[in-house]
């Protein structure tokens, strides 16, 4: 995975509550084998008309948030069915980062798995937050995970984040690679236990 580290980017208000999975990734784009052109399908009622052409008044579809690469959202975003859709999409759309004070478990646990940090920030740091970007001239913002801080428009916010969940996406590691970064112990301990119980090893 891409790493995170410190990233800036343009970011776009979705401050409804409870947006669900089933929004985020409609399920027509469930049926395909691979996951190419998620990116399309990412708000797919929302960011298009009945007859393909893209709705205006999407916020990103706007001309100040077009780009984006930061949500910032309203609480228990993501809640719904578990489908990881949701995040490819995402990802393959360029978005880094959501913002909010709460995330559904599952959807929250498949963002990590995929490179998207997920941070929360109390209701009133976020509505001030959320009302920085909202001015079309000054919707850049940047995410320093490394020192756990958000700079706005000349206001700055610090956030807690799990040091385990740091690692893994500043290091650039999913699950298998976060596995893999132990080999050199899995190894030890795999030749100290054949070599206690050698009749378990398969030859």
């Amino acid at each position: 995975m891409e790493p995170f580290t410190s990233i800036s980017g343009i970011a776009a208000p979705m401050m409804a509550a409870n947006i669900d999975t089933d929004v985020i990734m409609p399920k027509q784009f469930l049926k395909g084998i691979d996951r190419q052109g998620l990116d399309k399908g990412l708000f797919y009622d929302l960011r298009f008309n009945r007859d393909g052409s893209e709705n205006p008044e999407f916020i990103l579809n706007t001309p100040q948030c077009r780009g984006a690469k930061f949500l910032i959202v309203g609480p228990n975003f993501g809640c719904g069915s578990s489908r990881e859709h949701a995040v490819w999409g995402m990802k393959q759309l360029g978005i880094r980062a959501l913002i909010g004070t709460s995330f559904a478990g599952i959807f929250n646990d498949n963002c990590l798995r995929n490179g998207v940090l997920t941070l929360c920030l109390n209701e009133v740091e976020l509505k001030a937050l959320a009302d920085r970007v909202s001015a079309g001239d000054s919707n850049i913002i940047a995410i320093d995970l490394e020192n756990q801080i958000i700079n706005a428009a000349n206001a700055s916010f610090n956030f807690s984040v799990d040091d385990l969940k740091k690692d893994m996406l500043v290091n650039g590691l999913d699950a298998i690679g976060l596995t893999l970064s132990f080999k050199d112990k899995i190894l030890q301990f795999e030749d100290k236990y054949f070599a206690e119980n050698p009749w378990q090893k398969v030859t």
